[in-house]
């Protein structure tokens, strides 16, 4: 047993990838406790979760639930801070071994960042980190002692496939895809689907930003350019491929064209316990793959043409600079306008696209370019819905 319990930030704490953490967390009490939690709005969880798990802060992002949360903990002897400076520096502290960047969007770029800087180890479950400012972060990285260890299951996946394999040259990655809830949907049929269709996603349980991601294919387009990041690939090695049964996370070709894949059932548990534990696997509760009632596996090339978000995501990949960025802000409000009914499912790809056409390419972006081309995308594609 270890001597020591290795301390966990986990910004997101609220959302499913958190919750999912905090189940890790009980099932291993002797080897990992809570040193920080953050919530962006939800404070009556964040505070249930506070008073159950006692960590030494808690971070309320929205400023305006500060009194809220600081009154509720002030007598379990819990340190309450809110806003967003507040969320980048918590991350700083030395008593943190590992933080779990659970974020949703643009609003775990900059904790990755901070984090990055004090040397932290990282499970990063906030992709949007490295498609915003992949090659930022990476240029971080390079002076910095932190590690990051993805969380994403396709992604996890690629990772755990290349341990030992260091020195050999990868060929192309395969990233796996359900297809989400309308595979096999034609542009006339996905005219008309609902925001509770496209939250109603076959496999996996996520949030409502990522599950609409799923939808559209662009969360599989973000996993593209985060992959090219992560594993220092081209686009032309990064192949997306449908998979709706969800058994095979990803694969990994090598020169010698051999595949490595790892395969389980589709549950976060999993990518998120190999972070915390990484390089030891423990025992996890999820239910045994059964190969008798797991008889076929398919394969299928994604319609980039009627998912258009995959496609401008591999275009924004290949110009670079602060065009990933920009996708990101666009498809975020592209989202919240969808999600509040205003905007159709086939229009989010239109917005989006717009919005590209008219932002002005940086070819090597600093920090403040990309705080700048953030809100400027935003704004650009809240002026193209209205």
């Amino acid at each position: 047993m270890n001597k020591e319990k290795k301390n966990i930030a986990i910004l997101g704490s609220t959302g499913s990838i958190g919750k999912q953490a905090l189940r890790i967390i009980d099932a291993y009490p002797d080897f990992l406790q809570v040193e920080l939690l953050t919530a962006n709005n939800n404070t009556d969880e964040l505070i249930e979760q506070a008073i159950r798990y006692k960590p030494n802060t808690v971070v309320i992002a929205n400023s305006d639930h500060y009194k809220k949360v600081n009154e509720a903990l002030f007598h379990h002897d819990i340190k309450v801070f809110a806003g967003e400076d507040a969320l980048k520096q918590s991350v700083e502290n030395e008593n943190i071994d590992l933080v779990l960047n659970a974020l949703v969007g643009f609003s775990g770029f900059l904790p990755t960042i901070s984090a990055i800087k004090a040397g932290k180890k990282i499970a990063l479950a906030n992709k949007e980190s490295l498609v915003v400012g992949g090659e930022y972060i990476n240029e971080l990285m390079k002076s910095s002692s932190s590690t990051i260890i993805p969380v994403d299951s396709e992604h996890s996946a690629i990772y755990q496939c290349l341990v030992g394999e260091l020195g050999n040259e990868i060929d192309k990655v395969y990233l796996t895809a359900s297809g989400g809830p309308f595979l096999g949907y034609s542009e006339e049929q996905l005219k008309g689907v609902t925001k509770k269709q496209a939250l109603n996603h076959p496999k996996w349980k996520m949030g409502n930003k990522i599950t609409i991601d799923s939808a559209t294919l662009m969360n599989k387009g973000f996993e593209v350019i985060e992959a090219k990041w992560l594993f220092g690939l081209e686009a032309e090695q990064i192949e997306v491929v449908i998979h709706p049964q969800s058994i095979i996370h990803s694969l990994v070709k090598f020169n010698d064209g051999s595949l490595k894949a790892q395969l389980g059932v589709p549950d976060m548990i999993i990518p998120i316990q190999y972070a915390f534990f990484f390089p030891e696997r423990k025992a996890t509760q999820t239910a045994d793959f059964d190969f008798t009632k797991n008889t076929e596996f398919t394969f299928a090339k994604p319609d980039m043409k009627i998912f258009r978000n995959l496609a401008l995501a591999y275009e924004c990949l290949k110009t670079g600079g602060n065009f990933p960025c920009a996708l990101n802000a666009a498809n975020e409000i592209a989202i919240s306008a969808f999600l509040d009914e205003r905007i159709s499912f086939l229009q989010m790809p239109v917005i989006i696209e717009k919005c590209l056409e008219d932002i002005d390419l940086i070819e090597k972006p600093t920090l403040e370019d990309y705080i700048l081309t953030d809100r400027l995308s935003r704004e650009l594609a809240q002026n193209i819905i209205n």
